[in-house]
Protein backbone atom coordinates (compact mmCIF):
# COMPACT_ATOMS: atom_id res chain seq x y z
CA UNK A 1 0.00 0.00 0.00
CA UNK A 2 0.95 3.67 -0.31
CA UNK A 3 1.01 5.60 2.18
CA UNK A 4 1.35 9.52 2.81
CA UNK A 5 4.14 9.07 5.49
CA UNK A 6 6.28 6.56 2.59
CA UNK A 7 5.70 9.69 -0.09
CA UNK A 8 7.44 12.05 2.43
CA UNK A 9 10.06 9.78 3.32
CA UNK A 10 11.01 9.35 -0.32
CA UNK A 11 11.40 13.54 -0.73
CA UNK A 12 13.65 13.04 2.36
CA UNK A 13 16.03 10.76 0.56
CA UNK A 14 16.55 14.14 -1.94
CA UNK A 15 16.70 16.48 0.84
CA UNK A 16 19.03 14.18 2.93
CA UNK A 17 21.53 13.44 -0.82
CA UNK A 18 20.99 17.65 -0.71
CA UNK A 19 22.87 18.08 2.80
CA UNK A 20 25.44 15.44 1.87
CA UNK A 21 26.43 17.96 -0.72
CA UNK A 22 26.39 20.88 1.40
CA UNK A 23 28.80 19.32 3.84
CA UNK A 24 31.18 18.53 0.94
CA UNK A 25 30.81 22.12 -0.48
CA UNK A 26 31.96 24.04 3.05
CA UNK A 27 35.02 21.77 2.68
CA UNK A 28 35.31 24.15 -0.75
CA UNK A 29 37.58 27.51 -0.41
CA UNK A 30 36.00 29.19 -3.37
CA UNK A 31 32.80 27.56 -4.56
CA UNK A 32 30.68 28.82 -7.78
CA UNK A 33 28.37 31.59 -6.21
CA UNK A 34 26.27 30.24 -8.19
CA UNK A 35 26.19 26.65 -6.86
CA UNK A 36 25.54 28.08 -3.46
CA UNK A 37 22.87 30.08 -4.83
CA UNK A 38 21.10 26.72 -6.33
CA UNK A 39 21.81 25.16 -2.96
CA UNK A 40 19.53 27.80 -1.37
CA UNK A 41 17.05 27.79 -3.83
CA UNK A 42 16.81 23.97 -3.34
CA UNK A 43 16.27 24.76 0.10
CA UNK A 44 13.47 27.29 -0.07
CA UNK A 45 11.65 25.78 -3.26
CA UNK A 46 11.55 21.98 -2.89
CA UNK A 47 12.52 21.03 1.06
CA UNK A 48 10.71 23.81 2.27
CA UNK A 49 8.25 25.11 -0.57
CA UNK A 50 7.58 21.58 -1.64
CA UNK A 51 8.00 19.47 1.13
CA UNK A 52 7.10 21.17 4.01
CA UNK A 53 4.19 22.67 1.99
CA UNK A 54 3.03 18.78 1.83
CA UNK A 55 3.49 18.33 5.99
CA UNK A 56 2.37 21.82 7.28
CA UNK A 57 -0.29 22.14 5.38
CA UNK A 58 -1.73 18.48 4.93
CA UNK A 59 -0.52 16.08 7.01
CA UNK A 60 0.17 17.82 10.12
CA UNK A 61 -3.58 19.66 10.23
CA UNK A 62 -4.75 15.83 9.50
CA UNK A 63 -2.34 14.81 12.73
CA UNK A 64 -4.09 17.44 14.88
CA UNK A 65 -7.39 16.32 13.85
CA UNK A 66 -6.33 13.02 15.09
CA UNK A 67 -5.68 14.33 18.17
CA UNK A 68 -2.20 15.46 17.73
CA UNK A 69 -1.48 18.64 19.35
CA UNK A 70 0.51 21.57 17.22
CA UNK A 71 1.42 23.42 20.36
CA UNK A 72 3.61 20.43 22.12
CA UNK A 73 4.28 17.22 21.33
CA UNK A 74 6.14 15.83 17.86
CA UNK A 75 4.44 18.11 15.57
CA UNK A 76 5.05 21.09 18.18
CA UNK A 77 8.76 20.06 17.59
CA UNK A 78 8.97 19.74 13.85
CA UNK A 79 6.82 23.06 13.02
CA UNK A 80 9.47 24.56 15.68
CA UNK A 81 12.41 22.98 13.79
CA UNK A 82 11.00 24.69 10.23
CA UNK A 83 11.25 28.04 11.52
CA UNK A 84 14.90 27.24 12.37
CA UNK A 85 15.75 25.91 9.18
CA UNK A 86 13.94 28.82 7.58
CA UNK A 87 16.79 31.21 9.70
CA UNK A 88 19.55 29.47 8.82
CA UNK A 89 18.55 29.87 5.62
CA UNK A 90 18.23 33.55 5.36
CA UNK A 91 21.29 33.16 6.59
CA UNK A 92 22.54 31.17 3.56
CA UNK A 93 21.32 33.81 1.57
CA UNK A 94 22.01 37.06 2.78
CA UNK A 95 25.60 36.47 3.20
CA UNK A 96 25.46 34.54 0.00
CA UNK A 97 24.68 38.04 -1.75
CA UNK A 98 27.47 39.69 0.32
CA UNK A 99 30.01 37.24 -1.73
CA UNK A 100 28.45 38.23 -4.52
CA UNK A 101 28.99 41.98 -3.80
CA UNK A 102 32.70 40.95 -3.19
CA UNK A 103 32.62 40.22 0.82
CA UNK A 104 34.81 36.99 0.59
CA UNK A 105 35.02 37.05 4.40
CA UNK A 106 30.97 36.66 4.28
CA UNK A 107 31.73 33.01 2.78
CA UNK A 108 32.43 31.44 6.54
CA UNK A 109 29.14 32.83 7.48
CA UNK A 110 27.16 31.45 4.78
CA UNK A 111 29.13 27.87 5.79
CA UNK A 112 28.16 28.12 9.61
CA UNK A 113 24.57 28.57 8.47
CA UNK A 114 25.07 25.75 6.39
CA UNK A 115 26.35 23.67 8.64
CA UNK A 116 23.88 24.63 11.19
CA UNK A 117 21.45 23.60 8.72
CA UNK A 118 22.89 20.10 7.77
CA UNK A 119 22.89 19.13 11.55
CA UNK A 120 19.55 20.27 11.92
CA UNK A 121 17.91 18.57 9.09
CA UNK A 122 19.63 15.02 9.63
CA UNK A 123 18.50 15.15 13.14
CA UNK A 124 14.82 16.39 11.71
CA UNK A 125 14.67 13.73 9.11
CA UNK A 126 15.57 10.89 11.62
CA UNK A 127 12.74 12.12 14.06
CA UNK A 128 10.04 12.20 11.52
CA UNK A 129 10.73 9.04 9.80
CA UNK A 130 11.41 7.41 12.79
CA UNK A 131 8.97 8.52 15.27
CA UNK A 132 6.54 11.26 13.88
CA UNK A 133 5.66 9.31 11.14
CA UNK A 134 5.53 5.56 12.84
CA UNK A 135 3.02 7.91 15.32
CA UNK A 136 1.13 8.42 12.28
CA UNK A 137 0.88 5.44 10.41
CA UNK A 138 -0.91 4.11 13.96
CA UNK A 139 -3.74 6.59 13.87
CA UNK A 140 -3.84 7.32 10.12
CA UNK A 141 -6.60 4.55 8.28
CA UNK A 142 -5.77 3.13 4.95
CA UNK A 143 -8.36 6.32 3.38
CA UNK A 144 -6.33 8.63 5.84
CA UNK A 145 -3.75 7.80 3.89
CA UNK A 146 -5.36 7.55 0.25
CA UNK A 147 -6.81 11.36 0.97
CA UNK A 148 -3.60 12.64 2.12
CA UNK A 149 -1.96 11.38 -1.38
CA UNK A 150 -4.69 12.90 -2.95
CA UNK A 151 -3.66 16.16 -1.65
CA UNK A 152 -0.11 16.03 -2.04
CA UNK A 153 -0.57 15.25 -5.51
CA UNK A 154 -2.41 18.87 -5.74
CA UNK A 155 0.69 20.12 -4.41
CA UNK A 156 2.50 21.28 -7.49
CA UNK A 157 6.19 22.30 -7.08
CA UNK A 158 6.78 25.51 -9.03
CA UNK A 159 10.07 25.10 -10.64
CA UNK A 160 11.87 27.76 -13.35
CA UNK A 161 11.88 25.45 -16.38
CA UNK A 162 8.35 23.51 -15.24
CA UNK A 163 10.32 20.41 -14.88
CA UNK A 164 8.51 19.64 -11.33
CA UNK A 165 10.09 17.44 -9.32
CA UNK A 166 12.24 15.58 -12.03
CA UNK A 167 13.92 19.54 -12.26
CA UNK A 168 14.82 19.92 -8.84
CA UNK A 169 15.99 16.04 -8.26
CA UNK A 170 18.22 16.89 -11.88
CA UNK A 171 19.69 19.29 -10.18
CA UNK A 172 20.80 18.06 -6.89
CA UNK A 173 22.56 15.14 -9.61
CA UNK A 174 24.39 18.23 -10.93
CA UNK A 175 25.54 19.64 -7.93
CA UNK A 176 26.49 16.43 -6.36
CA UNK A 177 28.41 15.19 -9.55
CA UNK A 178 30.01 19.03 -9.35
CA UNK A 179 31.15 18.20 -5.27
CA UNK A 180 32.20 14.47 -5.34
Amino acid sequence: MKSATKDLENDHVHILRLTDIMERVTKTDSPDISDLESIVSLIKNYADGFHHAKEENILFPRLEAKGFSPHQGPVAVMLAEHIQGREYVRGMAENIKLCREGNNSALKYVYANMSGYVTLLRNHISKENNILFRMADNVLAPEDHARLLDEYARVEPVTPHGGGVTEYISEIERLDNRYQ
